[in-house]
């Protein structure tokens, strides 16, 4: 009875996600010279999503992948989950042509709720699951400088929800794409996508660009093979404004607009619309001082006809300073305040309270020790959180990280992050049948990590981690009989141990040809705890593959050509609720620049099969379809 409940809600769920709907700039932003880069200069390519403050790749104590916006470009990605791929750290699994299942490190689901996702600093996380609604997250890919990944948690200084890990979705700047950009693309699934963007200067310290985008995918097919008989169409727009009246002072200001539905035969057509838009301030104080105050404000309408209406309004605002103590302490401090004000009216899928404002309190600290030169550093923090639904939080965490030499890394760590509950967690309801429950408590981690890097060459590089997680309070369906009548509640009845470790390795074995080889493992266990009545043994929270391997190799050709081949394995999913078979696919490009102006390319994706399932129960699988897309993109200006 448990699993059939958790079973419609997911299918619910499944349906409003799929249907409802000075950092070193100058480094990462010129596609052309990440081109030229040996893999050892690409490993001291600054980042900035472990410490929120720019860090060479290499010194980085943590697991991190970063896909640039060439990587992105040559794989012929169309998508942000598509991208993702390119990262061996990442479970990608495709549900439907529109709706993903997306995590690393484990706990993966079409309601995937432990991996924080921001663009360009703007949180996109749902407070109705905890999760990212992934059909609506479709930026102009062309403008995408680098994707940062870190496996594991982030939570010292990204806060809760970091469990597993954090992305962070870096534009380029608005300096960095003028002029004209225009592409079209047509094929058998990617029906259509038209996109254009202009960009300029107002004067010698403003920067601008502004684009559009329309998108036109075709259904999947159902498990038996028959066609599903509907088609998903967006249309966004958005803008970029970069203001350097300064050395000292740097501002940005953008925005976007979209509007997306799914037709379906015989019923009325779901739709979501929405709107964000973002103010950066950044000032560089000194040589060691510099300060950035972020606001943002985004609106989400989703209508599935029959099923609810939800309109939910995010104010967000975030500061962060960071300065040098003396000569070994690098620190970086901050706060922030967030605010969900949501309406979620009701049809088959109830909240109760219908309204509902969710308040979110922030503050942390950092501190990046030398403890001896260029050789050992200790980095210590916490992140301090207070929310309505579980009150104060914290998640300290601590980093060590060895510099053996100028060609190798080892690195270490032990951090707490949590989950915080989502509005599921605490006020869904089927009246008499099953809820929420108002003392769901947060999901706790307890992580251990250890990592090693080496680029022994400048035409290899080689990436290894290894981590041991225990978590505490994983969600659970409990049978509550008293008071009658019987009914199924959530409650926090699990608790899990997850280990495992990835490798990656770079080689650029001729100018022209660059190989990248990924895998991944993972190993699951849960355990009830005491007075636990749930015997799911946490199949509805966890449905993973343990091996995922990744091949990507890139060539440039004679007389203009460029060929880009990838190919991946994914074991089966031993989930005896959510069950796929183990599969491999083929993804490949083949582009010819025709002049300075003009590429064009053909890309097959999935090209093993006709079509196979990815993710999802059995007789509910929409089979992911082989696709074949030609695309013409035309570049007039500065840096495309």
């Amino acid at each position: 009875m448990k699993i059939l409940f958790f079973l419609f809600f997911l299918s619910i769920s499944a349906f409003e996600i799929s249907f409802s709907q000075k950092q070193s700039e100058d480094t990462l932003s010129n596609t052309a010279y990440l081109k030229r880069l040996s893999l050892e200069e690409l490993m001291n390519i600054d980042i900035t999503i472990v410490s929120k403050r720019p860090q060479q790749l290499f010194n980085a104590p943590a697991s991190v992948h970063v896909v640039s916006g060439e990587d992105i470009k040559r794989s012929g990605a169309t998508r942000i989950p598509e991208a993702l791929r390119l990262a061996p750290i990442m479970e990608v699994a495709q549900i439907d042509p529109v709706q993903w299942a997306i995590s690393t490190r484990g706990f993966n689901s079409g309601l995937a709720n432990k991996l924080l996702v921001l663009i360009d600093g703007r949180s996109i996380y749902s407070p109705l699951f905890a999760g990212v609604f992934w059909d609506m997250q479709n930026v102009f890919m062309n403008d995408i400088d680098r994707i940062e990944i870190i496996g594991g948690p982030g939570a010292t200084v990204w806060g809760a929800n970091a469990v597993n890990g954090v992305i962070n979705i870096v534009s380029k700047n608005a300096g960095d794409t003028k002029g004209l950009f225009v592409e079209g693309i047509g094929g058998t699934e990617l029906r259509g996508l038209g996109g254009i963007r202009y960009g300029g200067s107002i004067n010698s310290e403003i920067d601008y660009r502004v684009y559009g985008k329309y998108v036109l995918r075709d259904g999947a097919v159902n498990t038996t093979g028959g066609d599903i008989e509907s088609e998903w169409t967006l249309g966004q727009g958005g803008f970029r404004l970069d203001w350097k009246p300064a050395e000292i002072n740097k501002f940005t200001l953008q925005g976007d607009l979209y509007k997306s539905k799914l037709s379906l035969k015989n019923q009325d057509d779901p739709f979501v619309s929405g709107g964000n838009i973002i103010g950066l301030w950044t000032n560089y104080i000194s040589e060691t001082s510099d300060f950035t105050l972020q606001l943002y404000y985004d609106y989400v309408h989703r209508n599935v006809i029959g099923a609810y209406n939800d309109i939910l309004n995010t104010f967000d605002v975030d500061f962060k300073h960071h300065f040098l103590l003396g000569t070994i302490n690098n620190i970086t401090w901050g706060g922030g305040y967030r605010l969900h004000e949501d309406n979620f009216m009701p049809g088959t899928i109830i909240f109760d309270p219908q309204k509902i404002s969710l308040q979110n309190f922030n503050a942390f600290i950092q501190d990046e020790i030398q403890l001896l030169k260029d050789r050992l550093y200790l980095t210590i923090g916490s992140k301090f959180e207070h929310n309505d639904y579980t009150g104060f939080e914290f998640q300290p965490g601590v980093r060590f990280l060895w510099n053996i030499n100028d060609l190798q890394t080892f690195w270490a760590a032990v951090s707490r992050a949590v989950r915080t509950p989502s509005r599921i967690d605490r006020n869904w309801v089927i009246p008499n049948v099953s809820s929420g429950s108002p003392d769901y408590k947060s999901e706790e981690l307890l992580a251990y990590e250890l990592g090693y890097r080496i680029h022994p060459s400048s035409s290899i590089s080689v990436s290894l981690a290894a981590y041991y997680n225990m978590y505490d309070n994983i969600r659970s369906v409990e049978t509550i009989i008293t008071p009658p009548p019987a009914r199924l509640v959530f409650g926090n009845g699990f608790e899990a141990t997850t280990f495992g470790g990835d490798i990656k390795i770079d080689s650029k074995i001729f100018n022209w040809w660059l190989i990248r080889v990924g895998y991944s493992h993972i190993q699951i266990d849960f355990d009830k705890k005491p007075g636990s009545t749930d015997n799911s043994n946490g199949t509805t929270e966890a449905a993973d593959s343990r091996h995922n391997f990744l091949l990507n190799s890139s060539m440039d050709l004679p007389a203009n050509f460029k060929l880009d081949i990838i190919f991946r394995y994914v074991s089966d999913i031993e989930n005896p609720v959510s069950h796929v078979p183990e599969y491999s696919e083929l993804d490949l490009r083949v582009a010819y620049q025709l002049t300075p102006s003009i590429e064009v390319s053909v890309t097959g994706q999935n090209l093993l099969h006709d079509h196979h399932p990815e993710f999802g129960v059995e007789t509910e699988w929409q089979r992911i379809e082989r696709s074949i897309y030609g695309k013409v993109t035309f570049s007039l200006g500065e840096n495309d």
